[in-house]
Parts: C-alpha cells; sequence; structure tokens
C-alpha cells in the first residue's frame, strides 16, 4: 500500500487528535484514508451570494469529526451513507460542476479528507477548474491542517457552534469547541481577509461565518456574537440561522426537543444589529427538513441532467 499521506499514520487532522492508523482503522470521525462522498449537486439552499442563480456545486462528504446528536446530516454524517472515490475522481466531480456553471465548489464537511483534499483540488485546477473552492467546515479544526490550505480554498463558511465548551461537549464531543474553533476562523480569515463579491453579487473570496440558533440558549448566540466581533469587528460577513429542528437523536434531549421560536431568533438577530455587523445573512424561521437535501444509502451515477448522483450505505 502507498502511504502517501502520513499525516493519517498517527492522524492528528482534526483536534479530536485520535492518534490513529487510518491505513488500517478508522477515527473518531470514522473515516478510512478513502474519500466517501454521498451526494454532488447544483445546491440552490446556501446564502445567496454562494447560490446565486447557478447554484452552489455542492459536495458532502461522509462522516464528521464531531458528534452532533441535532445534526440535520444524521445519515452521511453519523451513519456514513456515501461511496468511495478517489482523488482523480472526486477532481472530475468538481470539473463536471463547473461544467455546469456552479458558481463554486462546495465541499461539505471536508475536515477529516484535509490531506487528500489538498490533492485534489491540486489536481482539478491543473485540469481546468477556475471557480472558487469553498470549505463549508463545523469550525473544529487544527491550524496546522487548515495551513495546508492555503492558495487552493478561496472561500471559507465554518460555522461557529458554541460559546460555552460544557454545550459543545453535551452536545457535539468537543469539549474544547469554543476555544478551538476561534483560533481556525483566525487563519481561516488570515488566509482569505473578509468577503468579497463580484460584479454580479457571488462571493469569490473571503470568510462567512454561520451561527445556528439553538433553542433555550444552549448555543450561547449572544456571547458567541461578541466573540466574533471582538475578534473580527463589524466588517465579518455572518449567517445567523433560524433552521434548527429536532432531527437526529435530538429526541433524546428534552432541551432540544423542539423547534426555534420566533422570538428567540429575533433576540439573536437585535444582538448582531445592536453590535453592528454589516453583512448579516437571516432567515424566516422554519421548522421543517426543506433545504435539507435528500440523502440516499444507495448508488446512483452522476446524473448530468439534474447533477445529483447519491451513495451507497457502507
Amino acid at each position: 500500500m502507498n502511504l502517501q499521506y502520513p499525516q493519517l499514520i498517527n492522524c492528528q487532522v482534526c483536534p479530536q487528535n485520535c492518534g490513529v492508523n487510518r491505513y488500517e482503522t478508522t477515527g473518531f470521525c470514522k473515516a478510512g484514508f478513502n474519500l466517501k462522498i454521498n451526494l454532488a449537486q447544483l445546491h440552490h439552499g446556501e446564502e445567496p451570494v454562494f447560490s446565486g442563480s447557478n447554484g452552489s456545486g455542492t459536495i458532502f462528504f461522509s462522516y464528521c469529526n464531531l458528534r452532533c446528536v441535532f445534526c440535520q446530516n444524521y445519515s452521511i454524517s453519523h451513519l456514513g451513507w456515501g461511496t468511495y472515490y478517489n482523488e482523480e475522481d472526486c477532481a472530475q466531480i468538481m470539473l463536471k460542476l463547473q461544467e455546469a456553471g456552479a458558481h463554486n465548489i462546495n465541499l461539505v464537511s471536508p475536515t477529516q479528507y484535509t490531506p487528500q483534499l489538498v490533492k485534489t483540488i491540486t489536481i482539478a485546477r491543473e485540469n481546468g477548474l477556475s471557480i472558487p473552492v469553498l470549505w463549508n467546515s463545523n469550525g473544529y479544526e487544527n491550524v496546522f491542517t487548515l495551513q495546508s490550505l492555503a492558495g487552493l480554498v478561496d472561500i471559507y463558511l465554518p460555522d461557529f457552534k458554541y460559546a460555552h465548551s460544557f454545550y459543545s461537549k453535551k452536545y457535539s464531543s468537543a469539549k474544547d469547541y469554543p476555544e478551538i474553533a476561534i483560533r481556525a476562523l483566525e487563519e481561516m480569515f488570515r488566509q482569505v481577509g473578509h468577503l468579497q463579491l463580484d460584479s454580479e453579487g457571488i462571493a469569490k473570496k473571503g470568510i462567512l461565518v454561520r451561527h445556528l440558533v439553538l433553542p433555550n440558549h444552549l448555543s450561547g448566540t449572544k456571547k458567541v456574537l461578541y466573540i466574533l466581533y471582538e475578534h473580527f469587528g463589524p466588517e465579518l460577513a455572518l449567517s445567523l440561522m433560524a433552521q434548527y429542528y429536532p432531527t437526529g437523536k435530538a429526541n433524546e434531549f428534552p432541551e432540544l426537543n423542539r423547534s426555534l421560536k420566533k422570538e428567540e431568533y429575533e433576540e439573536a438577530v437585535e444582538t448582531a444589529e445592536a453590535l453592528g455587523f454589516k453583512t448579516l445573512y437571516l432567515q424566516k424561521i422554519y421548522s421543517s427538513p426543506e433545504w435539507t437535501p435528500d440523502f440516499q444509502p444507495h448508488n446512483e451515477v452522476f446524473n448530468e441532467r439534474n447533477l445529483h448522483f447519491q451513495g451507497k450505505k457502507k
């Protein structure tokens, strides 16, 4: 076996630092050494600066380095539905999405595959990929791993999920999430700066931070906003998400087993506006999986008509 990624032999790719040899077994994230993908499509459910009129060329990777009990992509992040691809084939998927008119290549839950994706993006660029590459992650990343992406990733779209480590440990199995995530965001910002749009209002470079408002103030939204303001100022592009609904294992936690209330979201918006954030992306309150892609456990070949393929359960 060609062990081309030494980072995977004693894996410290993400802050879980589980130290396993991913050529022989799987890590905390459950990923091995092969890329695993569930879905690739032109996605219209992102912020308008990413989806535009043509859609975001979104690739959903299987598994995740967090264990969010309320994950809306539970079937792929926890259960690992998907199909294995090598780097060359993944690069071809990127090129097909570009050919179909995607505004960007949107890599969802990519962290556990960072070494492989460095190679994949490089192959795609060498073969004509010219649209921005977007790193759509949960924010729980090691700085030295992010540094390997400098010059390859144009746009960072991280979450900043929690202000308090008690809740990040309880609901996402990451006791040090707040301090790890803010350092990761600082590195992302160092690489790409504030969000920049082209003449048509489509993002071409920079960072936009997402925050999902949880019921009962469990995400510590007010403190999250103060932290972000303190570190990046009012120029930071911010997306406040109201799309929480109980899914995954949320029904096992009474405090999470309801949808977000209108007043909870309005309080978050008022705080962001009071702090003076200049670029805010907001949502209507809705409690349904309307914009959650239809992940399936079975395999379907890439279909250029609808730009959609699905993986099989492994």
